[in-house]
């Protein structure tokens, strides 16, 4: 008797090959885009850890937010493809001076905008920043008179204004972005404040 060909195509156990086919093939598929996702974060991670860097907080400026001695992991790399913005933790080394130690403050205005503080508030390009760090700006510095950032540069501040070597003080003035070393993304833990993001 010759055997039906065709039904070895359509039959049962056919349906049943195919299945455990299909369900083999989604097996991989699964199993290197898992991979690929764990490589991914891998990677990622590698990359803070390399390219990041570790400072600590000086002084009482950036305070509750940062404590004095806490430690501070940077982000030395999306400042190569982005530029800090408003509210962004940075740290810099004030007039590009290596010999002090790095800066810790906020970006209150950015390049091109014109600063000015007055009845304790901030005000940029004339209209007040409501959306600030601190209730009020007691001392105003240099920034009592109006002040216009250059294309590179950066108006940064301490939360805790009353206590903050800042912008506001000539010593320091404007930071160009050259002066920045990085983006301020991670406290660590101490006796006051538990690990956490810096926001």
């Amino acid at each position: 008797m010759i055997p039906n060909k065709t039904s070895d195509f359509t039959g049962p156990s056919f349906r049943r090959r195919e299945r455990r086919r299909i369900k083999t093939k989604t097996i991989h598929e699964m199993i290197i885009w898992s991979i690929a996702i764990v490589s991914a974060i891998f990677l990622g991670i590698t990359v803070v850890i390399f390219y990041g860097l570790r400072t600590n907080m000086v002084g009482s400026s950036m305070e509750p937010m940062l404590y004095n001695g806490q430690g501070v992991l940077l982000d030395r790399v999306s400042y190569q493809f982005v530029s800090p913005k408003r509210g962004d933790v940075i740290a810099f080394y004030p007039n590009g001076n290596t010999k002090s130690h790095m800066y810790i403050k906020r970006v209150i205005g950015l390049p091109g905008e014109k600063i000015q503080i007055k009845d304790y508030y901030v005000y940029i390009n004339g209209a007040r920043l409501f959306m600030d760090y601190a209730d009020y700006t007691y001392e105003a510095g240099i920034a009592k008179n109006e002040i216009e950032l250059g294309e590179d540069e950066y108006f940064v501040m301490g939360d805790n204004r009353d206590n903050s070597e800042d912008s506001r003080s000539a010593n320091i003035g404007n930071v160009k972005k050259e002066m920045i070393k990085g983006r301020a993304w991670l406290h660590l833990k101490t006796a006051k404040s538990k690990m956490g993001l810096i926001e």
